[in-house]
């Protein structure tokens, strides 16, 4: 049977066309399924770990820190972490964790200077540690920071740790009686905090030990640790039981989550797998938004 090749492909084009408007009336027929939109009132509120904004780091525009705690309750987040108190607006604090129902997880309750590591400063320790307690209190909060203090000039590293070791001792009662834990943060001097006294996880947990309190544990910052020692898992490992809290931050840039070369999905992972349920303290500046950075919070957390 001979076929006329004009009327083969002439059926066949008009057999093409008769399918395509046959499959454009099957997909507008279709229900719309609109986008999915993204709930930032939610972005804080994470699956695994719970997470504390640093409203000295996430500044949201303001210089009020009222306001930054409000806006850190708009991205979902329940906790934030300050840096000293002194010189805030204390009732305007209090006012709104109240409000929007956020928690003061910690603030710091002894800086770098006068350094905790001259046993000259200790009575000064003691009467602010005592201040602090009192503060926190009135904040709900249950952990203050403690720094040991910039190098002194002549002294051994071993003397300026025994005279930490001996100022927490000193504090451990005050503590005890307003039932607060006094977290001893080691730094880095290789980018941060160079001439400071204590960085490093071996020297950190050896004071607290010579401590002895369940009072006094350590904060275990992850930023502060990678540049440090590294290994960050394995680390966290051998010191967990004395760890009361993390934060984090990426390097380098000390930047939001999954901007620079930690794997911080798994370093998170690991510590929940070592059983931590605490809050992880954001003490890192938004690389773009407060915004994107709750993004990336939010993301790391998905394990």
């Amino acid at each position: 049977m001979k076929i006329d090749r004009r009327v083969f492909c002439g059926t066949s084009l008009a057999l093409a066309a008769g399918s395509a408007r046959a499959e454009q009336r099957r997909l507008t027929e279709l229900p719309v399924v609109p986008a999915q939109v993204e709930d930032t009132a939610k972005l804080g509120v994470t699956q695994n770990l719970r997470y504390a904004v640093n409203i000295e780091m996430w500044d949201f525009g303001t210089n009020d820190p009222a306001v930054r705690i409000a806006r850190a309750a708009d991205l979902g987040f329940n906790a934030i972490e300050m840096w000293p108190w002194r010189g805030k607006d204390i009732d305007a604090i209090d006012r709104v964790r109240r409000e929007r129902n956020v928690e003061i997880v910690q603030f710091t309750g002894w800086g770098f200077t006068p350094g905790l590591n001259d046993p000259a400063n200790h009575d000064a320790f003691v009467a602010e540690i005592t201040a602090s307690c009192e503060t926190a209190q009135k904040l709900g909060t249950k952990m203050m920071l403690v720094v040991a203090g910039n190098d002194r000039l002549g002294v051994s590293k071993d003397e300026m740790h025994q005279a930490v070791i001996d100022g927490l001792k000193r504090a451990v009662p005050i503590a005890d009686k307003y039932g607060i834990t006094l977290i001893l943060e080691p730094m880095n001097v290789r980018v941060d905090h160079k001439g400071h006294c204590l960085y490093g996880s071996p020297d950190a947990i050896r004071i607290v030990k010579a401590v002895d309190s369940p009072r006094v544990k350590l904060c275990w910052d992850l930023y502060h640790m990678q540049i440090s020692e590294g290994d960050l898992c394995g680390r966290m490992k051998e010191g967990f039981a004395h760890i009361a809290y993390f934060q984090l931050a990426d390097h380098p840039g000390r930047r939001d989550p999954s901007t620079g070369e930690v794997n911080y999905q798994r370093v998170m992972k690991e510590a929940f797998q070592l059983g931590y349920r605490g809050y992880v303290g954001l003490e890192f500046t938004p690389r773009d938004s407060e915004l994107e950075a709750a993004r990336r919070v939010a993301a790391i957390d998905r394990f």
